[in-house]
């Protein structure tokens, strides 16, 4: 399946080849211009910043297209920060013939450009052809879940109903069930549905399966929750998956190829962030020791790959001793353990750069669900279906679950990263590593999730 965001992407590469080509127009007179080698050089390297930048703004999110004004700021933002990156470039190296006033046009195109092309998308996204018809088999708590995770459709012609399965009184909302299962072949012809998601807890002998194979034939999309729930929020639904999920599908699978080039850049990553932020260590290390009494640096066990434990380095961000009182506790929101120091370093993730030590000697990875304690993940295993299946992989200096999920300080809280963890496990690949790369830079430049 084609995903919404690929299709995105694949727009803007085109308005940035529009712009290109629409500003060799306006400068010399010619739409195609002189594309020689220094030429090709300058549209691969705006698509290089303009991409990523598109990104991080988040304008390939499509429920920010209804808001003009969202569109209107985040399309400037993009062109001035590729603007001033383009001139840090440009200073460091003055030599580099690239055409300047070129770029500055190519720049003011693709934003006029971009920010029509979503001011498009957004009205005409409300035609009856691109509204959302879904039909949600059940009517318990598993659908009530399903319904609460379909995002806003601001197409009137969209809706979602349930249809029931049994006698007992809906668990949802009686006025949004249209019917029951054993009329679901008139219900489809009436309602014409675009989706079925199954939300039964006990699917066997409750669905017609040849009224389904039927709609199929029509054009429906017939999905199960636990797929629906993992497209729409990035995350699994733990509780409602059986082991035969883990076992018979072709994910949850790390090749020895797949860890070796991993182990890769892992090493890549670690040791150039070690070389990049080592002369800063000194003064990190200052205004700790300046801001409360104790160690620059903190080392705590945690749980690795295949349960085993090591220590993790980072600097201290808490009182000395902190726990001698009270033993493992989780963080909590103002923790008055954490010094004035401690929670700007929290925010912004700098106490976690100690451990790419951690990486480079091959404890954890650079990407990978974050480690816990052995008294915290004992208790989990008990209480959470398949949470030792983290432990597959090395823990990670940032994660799925840190860049899509709050700062996590319970077990309920655990259940929820687990999710994310499960989900990167299973659709492991290098571009979701870069995707989760990008999102933690967001992550640190705005302070989402630290405590």
């Amino acid at each position: 399946m084609i995903r919404p965001k690929f299709l995105l992407v694949c727009l803007d590469v085109f308005l940035v080849y529009l712009a290109f080509h629409g500003a060799n127009l306006i400068r010399f007179g010619s739409w195609d211009g002189d594309f020689y080698s220094p030429g090709v050089l300058r549209f691969m390297l705006l698509l290089c910043f303009l991409i990523p930048f598109t990104y991080f703004f988040e304008l390939y999110e499509w429920r920010n297209f209804y808001k003009r004004r969202f569109l209107y700021s985040r399309t400037l933002s993009i062109a001035l920060f590729v603007f001033l990156s383009l001139s840090v470039v440009f200073f460091v190296f003055p030599d580099i013939q690239f055409g300047r006033g070129h770029i500055f046009i190519i720049l003011l195109l693709f934003g006029l450009l971009q920010f029509g092309s979503r001011t498009i998308i957004s009205r005409s996204s409300g035609a009856a052809q691109f509204a959302n018809r879904i039909f949600i088999i059940g009517c318990g708590s598993l659908a009530q879940r399903i319904y609460d995770v379909i995002p806003d459709d601001h197409n009137v012609h969209s809706y979602a109903r349930f249809v029931s399965c049994t006698e007992r009184e809906p668990i949802i909302d009686s006025e949004l069930v249209v019917g029951h299962i054993d009329e679901i072949d008139r219900l489809i012809k009436e309602y014409r549905p675009t989706k079925l998601i199954t939300a039964l807890s006990e699917r066997r002998g409750n669905l017609p399966l040849r009224e389904f194979m039927h709609s199929k034939l029509r054009g429906v999309d017939i999905v199960d929750a636990t797929t629906f729930f993992e497209q729409m929020t990035g995350c699994l639904l733990v509780e409602n998956m059986q082991p035969s999920e883990f076992v018979y599908t072709d994910r949850f699978k790390m090749t020895a190829f797949m860890r070796s080039y991993k182990r890769l850049y892992d090493i890549l990553f670690s040791s150039l962030g070690l070389l990049l932020t080592l002369p800063f260590f000194p003064f990190i290390a200052l205004l700790v020791k300046l801001d409360s009494p104790g160690s620059i640096f903190f080392k705590q066990l945690r749980v690795g790959e295949g349960e085993i434990e090591f220590y993790v380095y980072k600097f201290r961000t808490m009182t000395q001793n902190a726990e001698a009182a009270t033993g493992a506790v989780w963080a909590e929101k103002d923790d008055p353990r954490v010094t004035r120091m401690g929670k700007f370093m929290r925010k912004t993730r700098i106490d976690e750069i100690p451990q790419l030590y951690n990486v480079l000697v091959g404890d954890m990875s650079f990407i990978g669900p974050r480690p816990e304690r052995m008294t915290f993940v004992n208790r989990l295993k008990d209480m959470i279906p398949f949470y030792s299946t983290r432990h597959f992989v090395k823990p990670g200096v940032t994660g799925w679950a840190q860049v899509r999920y709050p700062y996590g300080a319970s077990d309920e809280d655990a259940l929820e990263k687990l999710r994310y963890d499960l989900f990167y496990i299973k659709n492991y690949s290098v571009f979701l590593d870069f995707k989760i790369i990008i999102d933690t830079i967001r992550v640190v430049v705005t302070g989402f999730g630290g405590r």
